[in-house]
């Protein structure tokens, strides 16, 4: 009897063993993986971020409960950029908004004086609350949370609703000429990021004769005052 114990014991163990490797293997796996990522929001520090136009942080951004939020002033224009510039990447954030609300997320954010706004040269993923936000009835839905803005529209369905949290992942890839948007882990939208088909939508869209939309490959990320209260946390990238 003692050596039927044993043995089993020895076999346990020897079972064990063969699982440690893999439990580190997929450990390192996950750390690589991580270290792929640049967080430029951690609940912390402005650091990685600026006011556009400006060489610092508009007061209205401020940091609560380790997310960053925007809180509405007297003056509006208060968009805030990345201070590094990207071309190939995949941005993952988590936002919230208030009710009744509304922002924008850009990208190749093109910073020059001519263009006042962020928007004049960045396209947008839309920031809203669809159901109390006159912009959700409009354009085809192209107005709508997750939008590529008054161009591809998002289902509400993956959409969570005003005070709740919306994980956004949005990719860019002018090598593969490929843009993706998921909405809280759904991929809910495609698109190609430069060339004739990108050309053919700016071109059905309001931003059809605006100089410099779309334009730019490289460019700032970029946050939109909108007038709304809005939430911003776990802001990272990952160059491509």
């Amino acid at each position: 009897m003692k050596h039927i114990i044993a043995i089993v014991f020895l076999a346990v163990l020897l079972v064990n063993c063969k699982e440690t490797p893999k439990e580190t293997e997929v450990s390192e796996v996950e750390v690589e993986e991580a270290s792929n990522w640049t967080m430029l929001f951690d609940g912390s520090s402005f650091d990685n971020w600026r006011g556009y136009l400006q060489d610092d942080m508009p007061t209205e951004w401020t940091i609560e409960d380790d997310a960053m939020a925007f809180t509405p002033g007297e003056k509006g224009g208060k968009n805030i950029i990345s201070k590094k510039k990207y071309t190939n990447f995949v941005l993952s954030l988590e936002w919230k908004m208030s009710e009744g609300g509304n922002s924008g997320i850009f990208w190749s954010v093109f910073e020059d004086e001519k263009f006042h706004e962020a928007y004049q040269t960045g396209p947008e993923i839309q920031v809203l609350d669809n159901a109390k936000h006159p912009d959700a009835k409009v354009a085809g839905g192209t107005h709508k949370a997750g939008s590529l803005y008054d161009m591809i529209a998002c289902p509400d369905e993956f959409v969570n609703p005003a005070g709740e949290w919306n994980l956004c992942v949005l990719e860019v890839n002018h090598e593969t000429n490929h843009g993706s948007v998921s909405m809280n882990g759904k991929e809910v939208l495609t698109f190609a990021v430069h060339g004739e088909a990108w050309d053919k939508m700016v071109a059905n869209s309001k931003f059809k004769d605006w100089e410099g939309f779309g334009k730019f490959k490289t460019g700032h990320i970029g946050l939109q005052d909108h007038g709304d209260k809005v939430w911003y946390k776990n802001i990272k990238i990952k160059e491509l």
